[in-house]
């Protein structure tokens, strides 16, 4: 029986490129959770359903990153 996958959300490609920013550029969980003023927990719960994400999240690392909006939506 084939599992169901879920449909690839905004939320999901929002944060799978802040994660792939932090990969590359060797951040830790924890300097992540401090840039977008979070715990590391909640980091860990984005993992598994990034809709919780707010604007002011992502204003917050995009303001440390150097990053646009368009470079996080672009898939």
């Amino acid at each position: 029986m084939k599992a169901k996958t879920k449909p690839y959300t905004f939320y999901m490609v929002i944060w799978s490129n802040i994660r792939r920013y932090q990969y590359l550029n060797e951040l830790s969980d924890e300097a992540l959770a401090k840039t977008m003023e979070l715990t590391t927990r909640t980091l860990y719960n984005y993992d598994h359903d990034p809709s919780a994400l707010t604007l002011k999240r992502v204003q917050l690392f995009i303001e440390h990153s150097g990053l646009d909006i368009e470079a996080l939506i672009s898939a």
